[in-house]
Protein backbone atom coordinates (compact mmCIF):
# COMPACT_ATOMS: atom_id res chain seq x y z
CA UNK A 1 0.00 0.00 0.00
CA UNK A 2 1.57 3.40 -0.41
CA UNK A 3 2.39 5.77 2.10
CA UNK A 4 -0.60 8.10 2.05
CA UNK A 5 -2.85 4.90 3.01
CA UNK A 6 -2.35 5.61 6.67
CA UNK A 7 -5.70 4.58 8.16
CA UNK A 8 -6.78 1.06 6.77
CA UNK A 9 -10.70 0.87 5.82
CA UNK A 10 -12.82 -1.89 7.02
CA UNK A 11 -13.36 -2.17 3.18
CA UNK A 12 -12.09 -1.17 -0.39
CA UNK A 13 -12.87 -2.02 -4.26
CA UNK A 14 -9.91 -4.29 -5.04
CA UNK A 15 -8.18 -2.78 -7.45
CA UNK A 16 -4.80 -4.46 -9.14
CA UNK A 17 -1.25 -3.41 -8.24
CA UNK A 18 0.97 -2.23 -10.39
CA UNK A 19 3.94 -4.78 -11.67
CA UNK A 20 6.34 -2.74 -11.36
CA UNK A 21 5.76 -1.32 -7.86
CA UNK A 22 9.29 -0.44 -6.48
CA UNK A 23 10.04 -2.49 -3.40
CA UNK A 24 7.51 -4.78 -2.93
CA UNK A 25 8.25 -7.16 0.01
CA UNK A 26 6.03 -9.61 1.53
CA UNK A 27 3.92 -8.11 4.58
CA UNK A 28 3.55 -8.80 7.91
CA UNK A 29 0.07 -11.21 6.68
CA UNK A 30 1.89 -13.20 4.13
CA UNK A 31 4.71 -13.61 6.75
CA UNK A 32 1.73 -15.08 8.95
CA UNK A 33 -0.24 -17.07 6.36
CA UNK A 34 3.25 -18.81 5.74
CA UNK A 35 4.55 -19.11 9.30
CA UNK A 36 1.21 -21.19 9.88
CA UNK A 37 1.56 -23.33 7.24
CA UNK A 38 4.38 -24.21 9.19
CA UNK A 39 2.15 -26.71 11.13
CA UNK A 40 0.92 -29.16 8.40
CA UNK A 41 4.58 -28.98 6.44
CA UNK A 42 5.74 -30.99 9.59
CA UNK A 43 2.88 -32.91 10.28
CA UNK A 44 3.83 -34.17 6.79
CA UNK A 45 7.29 -34.64 6.77
CA UNK A 46 6.71 -36.49 10.59
CA UNK A 47 3.94 -39.04 8.68
CA UNK A 48 6.19 -39.66 6.42
CA UNK A 49 8.91 -40.52 8.63
CA UNK A 50 7.22 -42.75 10.55
CA UNK A 51 5.59 -44.29 7.58
CA UNK A 52 8.42 -45.10 6.30
CA UNK A 53 10.19 -46.42 8.94
CA UNK A 54 7.80 -48.57 9.65
CA UNK A 55 8.61 -50.04 5.86
CA UNK A 56 5.21 -49.10 4.41
CA UNK A 57 7.03 -47.39 1.48
CA UNK A 58 4.15 -47.34 -1.07
CA UNK A 59 2.11 -45.77 1.50
CA UNK A 60 4.15 -43.59 2.62
CA UNK A 61 5.17 -42.21 -0.68
CA UNK A 62 1.49 -42.04 -2.19
CA UNK A 63 -0.11 -40.15 0.86
CA UNK A 64 3.18 -37.97 0.94
CA UNK A 65 2.43 -36.79 -2.68
CA UNK A 66 -1.47 -35.88 -2.12
CA UNK A 67 -0.89 -34.73 1.42
CA UNK A 68 1.88 -31.94 0.22
CA UNK A 69 -0.33 -31.20 -2.73
CA UNK A 70 -3.07 -30.02 -0.48
CA UNK A 71 -0.56 -27.77 1.29
CA UNK A 72 1.52 -26.59 -1.45
CA UNK A 73 -1.44 -25.66 -3.53
CA UNK A 74 -3.30 -23.64 -1.12
CA UNK A 75 -0.31 -21.87 -0.29
CA UNK A 76 0.50 -21.36 -4.26
CA UNK A 77 -2.87 -19.80 -5.09
CA UNK A 78 -2.82 -17.11 -2.16
CA UNK A 79 0.54 -16.60 -2.86
CA UNK A 80 0.05 -15.36 -6.63
CA UNK A 81 -3.68 -13.46 -5.66
CA UNK A 82 -2.20 -11.81 -2.67
CA UNK A 83 1.07 -10.29 -5.33
CA UNK A 84 -1.88 -8.89 -7.40
CA UNK A 85 -5.14 -7.80 -5.24
CA UNK A 86 -3.51 -7.28 -1.59
CA UNK A 87 -5.50 -4.51 -0.62
CA UNK A 88 -4.82 -4.71 3.11
CA UNK A 89 -7.98 -3.89 4.09
CA UNK A 90 -10.23 -5.48 7.26
CA UNK A 91 -12.11 -7.69 4.68
CA UNK A 92 -9.39 -8.84 2.98
CA UNK A 93 -7.34 -9.17 6.13
CA UNK A 94 -10.41 -11.30 7.55
CA UNK A 95 -11.21 -13.40 4.37
CA UNK A 96 -7.15 -14.50 4.61
CA UNK A 97 -7.32 -15.61 8.43
CA UNK A 98 -10.36 -17.75 7.58
CA UNK A 99 -7.87 -19.39 4.60
CA UNK A 100 -5.11 -19.53 7.80
CA UNK A 101 -7.78 -21.58 9.59
CA UNK A 102 -8.34 -24.30 6.63
CA UNK A 103 -4.50 -24.33 6.88
CA UNK A 104 -4.54 -25.39 10.48
CA UNK A 105 -7.63 -27.71 10.37
CA UNK A 106 -5.62 -29.65 7.23
CA UNK A 107 -2.78 -29.88 9.60
CA UNK A 108 -5.17 -31.48 11.81
CA UNK A 109 -5.99 -34.05 8.99
CA UNK A 110 -2.58 -35.20 7.75
CA UNK A 111 -2.13 -37.95 10.39
CA UNK A 112 -5.81 -39.25 10.22
CA UNK A 113 -4.58 -39.12 6.10
CA UNK A 114 -1.38 -41.06 6.90
CA UNK A 115 -2.48 -43.39 9.82
CA UNK A 116 -6.36 -44.71 8.26
CA UNK A 117 -6.01 -43.16 4.14
CA UNK A 118 -8.86 -40.75 5.83
CA UNK A 119 -8.46 -37.38 3.25
CA UNK A 120 -11.88 -36.27 4.77
CA UNK A 121 -10.34 -33.37 7.35
CA UNK A 122 -7.53 -32.45 5.09
CA UNK A 123 -10.44 -31.88 2.23
CA UNK A 124 -12.85 -29.77 5.02
CA UNK A 125 -9.63 -27.60 5.67
CA UNK A 126 -8.60 -27.72 1.92
CA UNK A 127 -12.08 -26.59 0.60
CA UNK A 128 -12.51 -23.61 3.68
CA UNK A 129 -9.30 -22.02 2.25
CA UNK A 130 -10.73 -22.38 -1.27
CA UNK A 131 -13.74 -21.35 -0.71
CA UNK A 132 -12.24 -18.06 0.88
CA UNK A 133 -10.33 -17.92 -1.96
CA UNK A 134 -13.50 -17.47 -4.05
CA UNK A 135 -14.31 -14.68 -2.19
CA UNK A 136 -11.05 -13.22 -3.14
CA UNK A 137 -11.76 -13.45 -6.78
CA UNK A 138 -14.86 -12.30 -6.86
CA UNK A 139 -13.95 -9.09 -5.31
CA UNK A 140 -11.84 -8.92 -7.70
CA UNK A 141 -13.86 -9.50 -10.73
CA UNK A 142 -16.06 -6.67 -9.22
CA UNK A 143 -12.86 -4.07 -8.32
CA UNK A 144 -10.93 -4.35 -11.58
CA UNK A 145 -12.81 -4.46 -14.83
CA UNK A 146 -9.80 -4.95 -16.76
CA UNK A 147 -9.01 -8.46 -15.18
CA UNK A 148 -12.50 -9.07 -14.73
CA UNK A 149 -13.44 -12.12 -17.32
CA UNK A 150 -9.77 -13.28 -15.66
CA UNK A 151 -11.45 -13.45 -12.14
CA UNK A 152 -14.82 -14.46 -12.87
CA UNK A 153 -12.93 -17.94 -14.14
CA UNK A 154 -11.18 -18.50 -11.28
CA UNK A 155 -14.03 -18.25 -9.00
CA UNK A 156 -16.27 -20.05 -10.94
CA UNK A 157 -13.01 -22.99 -11.84
CA UNK A 158 -12.08 -22.76 -7.77
CA UNK A 159 -15.98 -23.56 -7.10
CA UNK A 160 -16.72 -26.67 -9.16
CA UNK A 161 -13.76 -27.95 -8.41
CA UNK A 162 -13.99 -27.89 -4.60
CA UNK A 163 -17.40 -29.32 -5.30
CA UNK A 164 -15.43 -32.32 -7.15
CA UNK A 165 -13.14 -32.54 -3.41
CA UNK A 166 -16.18 -32.52 -1.64
CA UNK A 167 -18.17 -35.78 -4.06
CA UNK A 168 -14.74 -37.38 -3.62
CA UNK A 169 -15.45 -37.76 0.06
CA UNK A 170 -19.06 -40.29 -0.99
CA UNK A 171 -17.02 -42.52 -3.47
CA UNK A 172 -16.02 -45.70 -1.78
CA UNK A 173 -12.40 -45.87 -0.05
CA UNK A 174 -12.68 -42.14 -1.26
CA UNK A 175 -11.90 -42.64 -4.60
CA UNK A 176 -8.44 -43.92 -4.29
CA UNK A 177 -5.82 -42.50 -6.05
CA UNK A 178 -7.52 -42.10 -9.24
CA UNK A 179 -9.83 -39.28 -8.04
CA UNK A 180 -7.31 -37.28 -6.61
CA UNK A 181 -5.29 -37.15 -9.56
CA UNK A 182 -8.35 -36.24 -11.74
CA UNK A 183 -9.35 -33.56 -9.52
CA UNK A 184 -5.84 -32.31 -8.84
CA UNK A 185 -5.22 -31.92 -12.18
CA UNK A 186 -8.87 -29.97 -12.66
CA UNK A 187 -7.25 -27.84 -9.74
CA UNK A 188 -3.92 -26.95 -11.46
CA UNK A 189 -5.60 -26.20 -14.99
CA UNK A 190 -7.88 -23.47 -13.58
CA UNK A 191 -4.99 -20.82 -13.43
CA UNK A 192 -3.66 -21.87 -17.24
CA UNK A 193 -7.90 -21.51 -18.48
CA UNK A 194 -8.17 -18.63 -16.03
CA UNK A 195 -5.27 -16.40 -17.34
CA UNK A 196 -5.72 -16.44 -20.51
CA UNK A 197 -8.16 -12.95 -21.07
CA UNK A 198 -4.75 -11.70 -19.26
CA UNK A 199 -2.63 -12.00 -16.90
CA UNK A 200 -3.50 -10.80 -13.98
CA UNK A 201 -0.98 -8.23 -12.49
CA UNK A 202 1.24 -10.04 -9.98
CA UNK A 203 4.19 -8.71 -9.20
CA UNK A 204 7.56 -10.85 -10.45
CA UNK A 205 9.67 -9.98 -7.65
CA UNK A 206 7.50 -10.41 -5.23
CA UNK A 207 7.18 -13.37 -6.38
CA UNK A 208 10.37 -14.73 -6.56
CA UNK A 209 10.48 -13.40 -2.95
CA UNK A 210 7.86 -15.38 -1.28
CA UNK A 211 8.65 -18.67 -2.80
CA UNK A 212 12.16 -18.00 -1.16
CA UNK A 213 10.58 -17.59 1.79
CA UNK A 214 8.42 -20.91 1.37
CA UNK A 215 11.86 -22.49 0.55
CA UNK A 216 13.58 -21.50 4.26
CA UNK A 217 10.53 -22.53 5.52
CA UNK A 218 10.74 -26.33 4.37
CA UNK A 219 14.33 -26.17 4.90
CA UNK A 220 13.41 -24.98 8.65
CA UNK A 221 11.07 -28.16 8.61
CA UNK A 222 14.24 -30.09 7.52
CA UNK A 223 16.63 -28.88 10.03
CA UNK A 224 13.55 -29.58 13.07
CA UNK A 225 13.35 -32.96 11.85
CA UNK A 226 16.94 -33.84 12.46
CA UNK A 227 17.42 -32.08 15.31
CA UNK A 228 14.62 -33.83 17.29
CA UNK A 229 15.65 -37.17 15.99
CA UNK A 230 19.11 -36.70 17.27
CA UNK A 231 17.90 -35.25 20.69
CA UNK A 232 15.84 -38.10 20.72
CA UNK A 233 18.62 -40.20 20.23
CA UNK A 234 21.44 -38.96 22.39
CA UNK A 235 18.70 -38.80 25.25
CA UNK A 236 18.54 -42.32 24.77
CA UNK A 237 22.04 -42.07 25.53
CA UNK A 238 23.52 -42.58 22.38
CA UNK A 239 26.22 -40.01 21.72
CA UNK A 240 27.51 -41.80 18.86
CA UNK A 241 24.97 -39.73 16.63
CA UNK A 242 26.96 -36.49 16.78
CA UNK A 243 28.30 -37.30 13.02
CA UNK A 244 25.22 -38.05 11.55
CA UNK A 245 23.51 -35.15 12.77
CA UNK A 246 26.73 -33.06 11.06
CA UNK A 247 26.34 -34.81 8.46
CA UNK A 248 22.47 -33.99 7.90
CA UNK A 249 23.15 -30.52 9.09
CA UNK A 250 25.55 -30.03 6.25
CA UNK A 251 22.98 -32.11 3.79
CA UNK A 252 20.43 -28.66 4.55
CA UNK A 253 22.87 -26.06 4.77
CA UNK A 254 24.26 -27.50 0.68
CA UNK A 255 20.24 -27.84 -0.42
CA UNK A 256 20.04 -23.60 0.84
CA UNK A 257 22.89 -22.55 -0.79
CA UNK A 258 22.40 -24.11 -4.13
CA UNK A 259 19.20 -22.77 -4.17
CA UNK A 260 20.01 -19.21 -3.26
CA UNK A 261 23.76 -19.19 -4.91
CA UNK A 262 22.57 -16.75 -7.52
CA UNK A 263 19.44 -13.96 -8.26
CA UNK A 264 16.44 -15.74 -9.51
CA UNK A 265 14.28 -13.94 -11.39
CA UNK A 266 10.37 -15.28 -11.94
CA UNK A 267 9.45 -15.30 -15.32
CA UNK A 268 6.61 -12.96 -16.82
CA UNK A 269 5.26 -14.84 -19.59
CA UNK A 270 2.29 -16.58 -18.66
CA UNK A 271 3.25 -21.05 -19.78
CA UNK A 272 7.10 -20.48 -18.04
CA UNK A 273 5.24 -19.01 -15.10
CA UNK A 274 3.23 -21.79 -14.86
CA UNK A 275 6.13 -23.90 -15.53
CA UNK A 276 8.25 -22.29 -13.02
CA UNK A 277 5.65 -21.76 -10.27
CA UNK A 278 4.21 -25.36 -10.43
CA UNK A 279 7.48 -27.09 -10.50
CA UNK A 280 8.14 -25.62 -6.95
CA UNK A 281 6.35 -28.48 -6.07
CA UNK A 282 8.89 -30.87 -6.04
CA UNK A 283 11.59 -28.64 -4.66
CA UNK A 284 9.11 -27.81 -1.54
CA UNK A 285 7.75 -31.51 -1.33
CA UNK A 286 11.58 -32.46 -1.97
CA UNK A 287 13.55 -30.47 0.61
CA UNK A 288 10.78 -31.13 3.70
CA UNK A 289 11.35 -35.06 2.61
CA UNK A 290 15.13 -34.79 3.10
CA UNK A 291 14.27 -34.04 6.75
CA UNK A 292 11.97 -37.20 7.05
CA UNK A 293 14.60 -39.10 5.14
CA UNK A 294 17.04 -38.35 7.71
CA UNK A 295 15.06 -39.14 10.79
CA UNK A 296 14.48 -42.48 9.24
CA UNK A 297 18.48 -42.79 9.00
CA UNK A 298 18.67 -41.98 12.92
CA UNK A 299 16.32 -44.90 13.87
CA UNK A 300 18.68 -47.38 11.52
CA UNK A 301 21.39 -46.02 13.62
CA UNK A 302 19.22 -46.86 16.83
CA UNK A 303 18.52 -50.08 15.86
CA UNK A 304 14.60 -48.29 16.06
CA UNK A 305 13.11 -49.76 12.31
CA UNK A 306 13.56 -53.40 10.36
CA UNK A 307 14.21 -50.89 7.32
CA UNK A 308 17.69 -51.94 5.30
CA UNK A 309 20.50 -49.55 5.25
CA UNK A 310 19.84 -49.14 1.47
CA UNK A 311 16.34 -48.67 1.43
CA UNK A 312 17.33 -45.98 4.36
CA UNK A 313 19.78 -44.60 2.05
CA UNK A 314 17.26 -44.04 0.02
CA UNK A 315 15.04 -42.17 1.72
CA UNK A 316 17.54 -39.26 1.58
CA UNK A 317 19.16 -39.73 -1.58
CA UNK A 318 15.59 -40.01 -3.24
CA UNK A 319 14.67 -36.61 -2.64
CA UNK A 320 18.47 -34.93 -2.91
CA UNK A 321 18.23 -36.23 -6.28
CA UNK A 322 14.43 -34.84 -7.27
CA UNK A 323 15.84 -31.12 -5.64
CA UNK A 324 18.91 -31.25 -7.86
CA UNK A 325 16.97 -31.95 -10.84
CA UNK A 326 14.24 -29.91 -10.57
CA UNK A 327 16.28 -26.67 -9.59
CA UNK A 328 18.81 -27.33 -12.71
CA UNK A 329 15.60 -27.44 -14.80
CA UNK A 330 14.08 -24.55 -13.16
CA UNK A 331 17.10 -22.42 -12.60
CA UNK A 332 20.70 -23.23 -13.25
CA UNK A 333 19.88 -25.08 -16.72
CA UNK A 334 18.45 -21.58 -18.57
CA UNK A 335 20.38 -19.11 -16.21
CA UNK A 336 24.38 -20.23 -15.86
CA UNK A 337 26.05 -22.17 -18.38
CA UNK A 338 29.40 -24.34 -18.36
CA UNK A 339 30.69 -27.11 -15.60
CA UNK A 340 27.89 -25.59 -13.23
CA UNK A 341 25.36 -26.91 -15.85
CA UNK A 342 26.27 -30.49 -16.24
CA UNK A 343 27.53 -30.94 -12.67
CA UNK A 344 23.56 -30.74 -11.17
CA UNK A 345 22.23 -33.70 -13.42
CA UNK A 346 25.66 -35.65 -12.89
CA UNK A 347 25.50 -34.82 -8.67
CA UNK A 348 21.56 -36.20 -8.45
CA UNK A 349 22.62 -39.40 -10.65
CA UNK A 350 25.31 -39.82 -8.40
CA UNK A 351 23.35 -39.11 -5.03
CA UNK A 352 21.12 -42.26 -6.56
CA UNK A 353 24.17 -44.67 -6.45
CA UNK A 354 24.84 -43.58 -3.06
CA UNK A 355 22.71 -46.34 -1.06
CA UNK A 356 24.13 -48.78 -2.30
CA UNK A 357 27.46 -48.09 -0.62
CA UNK A 358 28.29 -48.08 3.96
CA UNK A 359 27.65 -44.85 4.51
CA UNK A 360 25.06 -42.92 1.81
CA UNK A 361 24.49 -39.90 4.25
CA UNK A 362 27.90 -39.15 4.54
CA UNK A 363 28.71 -39.46 0.80
CA UNK A 364 25.70 -37.20 -0.26
CA UNK A 365 26.70 -34.57 2.27
CA UNK A 366 30.54 -35.00 0.43
CA UNK A 367 28.56 -34.58 -3.10
CA UNK A 368 26.39 -31.65 -2.18
CA UNK A 369 29.69 -30.34 -0.61
CA UNK A 370 31.59 -30.78 -3.66
CA UNK A 371 28.74 -29.20 -5.71
CA UNK A 372 28.51 -26.03 -4.08
CA UNK A 373 32.26 -25.71 -3.93
CA UNK A 374 31.96 -26.01 -7.84
CA UNK A 375 29.50 -23.17 -8.18
CA UNK A 376 31.20 -20.96 -6.00
CA UNK A 377 34.68 -21.73 -8.04
CA UNK A 378 32.60 -20.79 -11.61
CA UNK A 379 31.08 -17.85 -9.73
CA UNK A 380 34.33 -16.48 -8.82
CA UNK A 381 35.51 -17.47 -12.35
CA UNK A 382 32.36 -15.25 -13.62
CA UNK A 383 33.81 -12.03 -11.54
CA UNK A 384 30.36 -12.39 -9.30
CA UNK A 385 27.94 -11.04 -11.94
CA UNK A 386 24.82 -12.65 -11.96
CA UNK A 387 23.63 -14.26 -15.19
CA UNK A 388 19.90 -14.44 -13.96
CA UNK A 389 17.53 -13.00 -16.87
CA UNK A 390 16.28 -10.13 -15.35
CA UNK A 391 12.15 -8.69 -15.93
CA UNK A 392 11.88 -11.52 -19.17
CA UNK A 393 10.80 -14.60 -19.80
CA UNK A 394 14.58 -17.67 -20.51
CA UNK A 395 14.54 -18.58 -24.33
Amino acid sequence: MTASRSVRPFYRPMRPRRRDEPHRAATPLELFFDLCFVVAVAQAASSLHHDVAEGHLGHAAASYVMVFFAIWWSWVNFTWFASAYDTDDDVYRITTLVQISGALILAAGVPRAFADGDFGVITYGYVVMRLAAVVQWSRAAAGDPRHRTAARRYAIGVTVVQLGWLLRLMLPDQGGVASFVLLALADVLVPAVAERPGMTPWHPQHITERYGLFTLIVLGEAVLAISIAIQTGLDAGEPGLWSLAAAGAVIVFALWWLYFDRPIEAPTRLPYSLVWGYGHYLIFAAIAAVGAGLAVWVDVERHLTHLSGITAGYAVATPIAVFLLTVWVLHVRRQQHGAVVVAFPVVALLALLAPLGPVPVYVLAALLVALVTLTVLVRRHDGGASTAVTGADPA
